[in-house]
This record gives structure tokens, sequence and C-alpha cells, in this order.
């Protein structure tokens, strides 16, 4: 094994690494190199320990199923903090703590944390290695499976830590938080009742206690690539954002690209890896989850998408809704809480239109159809590389980024949201970004419509105060000196009285992504209204598609007393940030209530 002095000659990396081996005590230390045979070993090791069942290798190759503990099995965002020294600068959408009080208890939780364990280190780089707008972390663990996942979401190994030189780097500390004894036989997911995932923005360090699931654990993924990175996008004058980039060729070979941010359960996986229903019109996937983007030399906005891989949501996909995921998962996929079938493959709802007779769910118990319980955890995973996406685009790794010609937020929304609109200039589209809302399901609470705000798909990942962050979306407008991305607001949801989606939605909604394309080409129609331009009925594309003209008439329907409400409901959320929310804000509010009590309408 190499020594920690010839992996590297960063001397704050070698300080760090040694201070966390005499906190954590490990009994072995692993500095990851990132290659295949180490990937491979293990996970044989994890096979070994009963955390992975491989599966049926003539079904899906070098393909494995993890069974998590029943109490870690998501995002904890009770337990996840931002530390900054004044509280306001976390702001309210935040939980808070004093730095140096929650460092003292970091460090007495993982003291001696490792005691019969490895310490990995896992060297590794958000965006293409050695691009000018990557960023390099460094994660200790001592889980060999946040190892394997880290190796697939992002770029790992020793290239980075060549790459990384004598640079900056932000320190990730993790642990699952459960020490052995000696001779004491571990679990096949190991972890801690007690957790905390906690983020230091003045220092730009991670500390996560206690489980060893996703975004918890692999600290490359929200805690960095969101809650750290956007801190230091606001210092540094760039943005990162939870949001996909996809691109769109129209059949002249002609290719745009565009960045949307969506809450959860409003289909963002789908639409970065559509399949277009449109004959000539192609859509490919550059990321499905987060977005870093800069003003070019050039003056335009650029993004790079700053991960490797996938870690999706399983329950829902299926080659109906999201073939090309399917595929992606064909072969050298991770699994995470899904079901197991008879013959070793893997099993969610909704894979399926018929579940099978007879399945192992996701806690390891049989499992029928009848049984009354779900067979895969609704949060179940799949972790896969970008590069066995059968739809990626091929500037996924361009060093620059790919130029974006629009930005797309959306919501789930049963009324008020049109299909679609365009926004009328940077600071309108900041509001529109600002107000992105979703209606919960019977799911939440039985609460069905109510509003839960989300301002730019972004409320868990903010690193600070989000009046801060508004205020810097409306800075960062003036920075452009080419066209700034046009900015659009999309929504499938919308039902009729009767209570029926009115959109057919999946492959379909490349209509939509054409006429965000041709209105940024200046070649599609809309019409001037309070909220924003809208889609001439004729500028839509619904050619082949049957879609009653009253349905078309809805979708694109504005009710300005409606919008009023709307507009005095986003006064009343605004204010939680009091004096950090921007006038520039408040000036885009108070003209789109003018514009609404007016109610004039024109189109060109």
């Amino acid at each position: 094994m190499v020594s920690l002095k010839d992996w590297t000659q960063n001397r704050d990396l070698i300080r760090w690494v040694e201070e966390a081996i005499a906190l954590c005590t490990p009994d072995q230390v692993h500095l990851c190199e990132g290659s295949l045979e180490e990937y491979r070993s293990l996970c044989q090791l994890l096979v070994a320990k009963g955390t992975f069942i491989p599966l049926n290798p003539k079904k899906r190759p070098e393909s494995f199923l993890c069974r998590s503990s029943a109490s870690d099995v998501a995002r904890v965002e009770e337990a996840t903090f931002i530390c900054s020294k004044k509280k306001q600068d976390a702001g309210p959408t935040n939980n808070w703590r004093d730095p140096g009080e929650m460092l003292a208890l970091l460090k007495s939780k993982f003291k001696g944390s490792m005691r019969g364990r490895t310490l990995y280190v896992i060297p590794y780089s958000m965006g293409p290695v050695g691009s000018p707008y990557s960023h390099i972390g460094v994660e200790i663990t001592d889980s060999p499976y946040v190892v394997c996942n880290m190796r697939m979401m992002t770029r790992i190994g020793t290239e980075v830590v060549k790459a990384l030189g004598n640079a900056p780097f932000v320190p990730c500390m993790h642990t699952v938080g459960m020490p052995l004894a000696e001779g004491e036989q571990d679990l096949p997911w190991p972890c801690n009742s007690e957790k905390y995932i906690v983020h230091f923005p003045e220092t730009k360090e991670i500390w996560s206690f206690g489980s060893g699931y996703g975004g918890n654990a692999l600290l490359g993924k929200k805690s960095f690539a969101l809650r750290i990175a956007s801190v230091m996008a606001r210092d540094q004058g760039w943005l990162a954002e939870h949001m996909l980039i996809l691109s769109l060729t129209n059949p002249a070979g002609k290719k745009k690209y565009m960045a949307a941010a969506f809450p959860s359960a409003c289909g963002k996986t789908n639409l970065a890896l559509l399949t277009s229903m449109l004959k000539g019109w192609k859509v490919e996937c550059v990321g499905d989850d987060i977005a870093w983007m800069h003003v070019g030399k050039d003056g335009r906005l650029y993004a790079i998408n700053p991960e490797a891989g996938f870690f999706g949501v399983a329950p829902g996909t299926s080659f109906a809704s999201n073939p090309s995921a399917m595929r992606t998962m064909e072969k050298n996929t991770l699994f995470t809480n899904v079901a197991l079938t008879e013959d070793n493959d893997v099993w969610w709802e909704g894979m399926t239109p018929t579940p099978p007779a007879h399945l192992t769910d996701w806690t390891g118990a049989p499992w029928t159809p009848d049984c009354g319980r779900r067979a895969a955890h609704p949060n179940s995973r799949f972790t896969a590389p970008l590069t066995q996406c059968p739809v990626l685009d091929p500037a996924f790794q361009d060093p620059q980024g790919v130029p974006l010609s629009a930005l797309i937020f959306g919501g789930r929304r049963a009324s008020l949201m049109p299909l679609v609109y365009e926004s009328l200039s940077w600071a309108h589209g900041t509001l529109i970004g600002a107000s992105v809302s979703s209606e919960m399901t019977a799911a939440a609470k039985g609460e069905v419509g109510k509003l839960r705000h989300d301002p730019f798909a972004m409320l868990p990942f903010c690193g600070y105060n989000m009046g801060d962050y508004f205020a810097h979306w409306l800075a960062l407008g003036k920075t452009f000196s080419a066209t700034f991305p046009r900015i659009f607001h999309v929504n499938w949801f919308l039902k009729s009285p009767q209570g029926d989606y009115l959109w057919p939605g999946f492959g379909e909604n490349a209509r939509v992504l054409k006429w965000i394309f041709e209105r940024v080409e200046g070649t599609a129609s809309a019409t001037s209204t309070p909220i924003g331009l809208l889609p001439t009925q004729e500028s839509l594309d619904l050619s082949g598609l049957a879609l009653p003209k009253e349905a078309l008439t809805q979708l694109l329907a504005l009710d300005p007393s409606a919008w009023l409400q709307e507009v005095a409901g986003l006064r009343s959320y605004f204010s939680l940030f009091g004096e950090q929310f921007p006038q520039g804000l408040t000036d885009e509010l108070d003209v789109l209530e003018r514009r609404l009590q007016e109610n004039k309408f024109s189109t060109f």
C-alpha cells in the first residue's frame, strides 16, 4: 500500500488525513485509486459482508442489490445543518447551530468512530477533471458502500490527486457511527440512530455522522454540489443549481441546450432522459440533477454537470415512462432498497403493469401482490454511470460546459399555472424561479392541494440565506455581455374540472420544448399577457396528437383574479425573508400585480 506522503504532496491534505486517522482510530487506511480492480474488490467485500446481493449476471451483469436499515432510507432534513458564524447568514429556511459548538459535538461523536473498520480516503472531482469550472473534494469514510457509489457518481482516484496538486480542497468527513469492538460481528448495513449532516460555509467543510444512505453519505452530491457550492458560487460569481441539463436538436441538426429546475415528484429525471414523440426532434442528456453555471468569455451562460452518474429514484421508472433510464441500468448498476425477483433480478412499483406473483421485498421478507405492503421502498434508488446512458450528449465531458439558451422552472399545479409561459426579463424570470411551488398529494398527510413553496427547487439545498440567494440571481443578470438565456415556466399537471390530466406528458413534453426552442430562435409566436408570454394555439406543434380544442384552451388559460390571489400568497411567503428579500423582486411583484389589474393582452 502506497504511503500517504507518496500518494500526495499536498501538505494540507496530508495533515487533514492524519488528523482524521488520529480522531477516528480505524484499524486500516485505504487511499482510493479509483481503478476498476479496486471497485470490484470492494464489491466482493460487500458481498462477503452480506451488504451486496449479486444479481443475475445474464439479466443484469456486474450489478448488485443492497438493503439498508429501515431507519436509514432517505435524506434527513431535520438533522441537516448550515453552521455559519451568523445565524442570519443561514436564513430562515435552514437549520442553524453555532459552528464552534457543533464542531465540538461532532469531534466527540467521531472520536473512535472507525474502530474495527477501514478508513477510506476518496479524492473526487465535481465536474470533468481539469476543467476550470470543476472543484475537488476529498471524502473520508468508513463505508465501502459509499466508495462504490462515489466511484459512479464522481470522478475519483489518482488522476484527481494529480489534478489537485497543492490547491485547496473541500474536506468531507463521514462515518456510519458504529465502531466495532474486537471480535464483534458487523451488520450488513451499519448506522447510528443519531444523525448529523453538517455544513460549515465559511471553512467549506462537511461532516456527516450516523447515516450510510444517499445524500447523507455521498457528500459530493447535495452537500458539496449544492449546499457548499452555492456559497462558493455566490462568492465567486457563478451559480450552483438543482437543475437538469439537456439538449434539443431539430430536424435540421441545430442544437440548443436548456437547464430545468423542478421540485420532487415533478418529472425531473423523465425530462432529462426524454424520448421525443416528435419526428426529427432529438433530446439528449447532459445531467439529471445538478448544474454549475458560469458566464463565459463570450458573455453567455454555460453549464457543466458536476456529477458523473445517476442516483435515481426507482419506483415509477419503466420502459413506458423512461426507457432511457431503464436501458442505463441494464448492467453495472447498484440498486438500494428495491425488491428481488425469484430469478435474482430487481423489481419496483410501476416497473411493469402487473407485479410478479412472488418477490422478496426491500426488507428481505417474502412478498405477494395481496400482502398489503410495498415491495420496494418509495425512495429506493439506482446508481449507474452517466456513460451507460443511451441518450448521453457528447458534450457532457466538455471542460468549458455547454451554452444555455433557456432556463425552465416548473411545479405540480392542478390549476392556475398554464402549460408553458415565458418571462419578460431576467428579473421577471428570477421572480418566477423564486415563486416555484407544488401542490402536495394525499400522501402528504392528506393535505391535497396545499402549496409547498420550493424556490428554484433549492429549498433544502441552498447553503446560505435564500433572500441573499435571490439577490445573487438578480445581480448575475447584470453581468451578461451577450444575450442571457430565456426563462420559462412549465406545468405538466393541469387538470380538468373532472380531475383528469389535460396534457399527456412524458414524450409529448418535447412539443413544449420545441416551442421554447423556437421562441429562442424567434420563429414561434406568443401572446403577451400579464404573467408573461404564452404560446398562441397555432404555435404549439400538436401534429398527430389527439388533444381536444377545449383542453388546449384550458392549458393556455389565464385567470387574473386567481393570479392576484397567487400574488398575495407570494407576498406572505416572501415576508419570511424579511430585510434580506431583495427590493428588485418586490418591484417585480408590484409590476406583476399592476399588469394583472390592467389585464391587457396582445399577440406578436
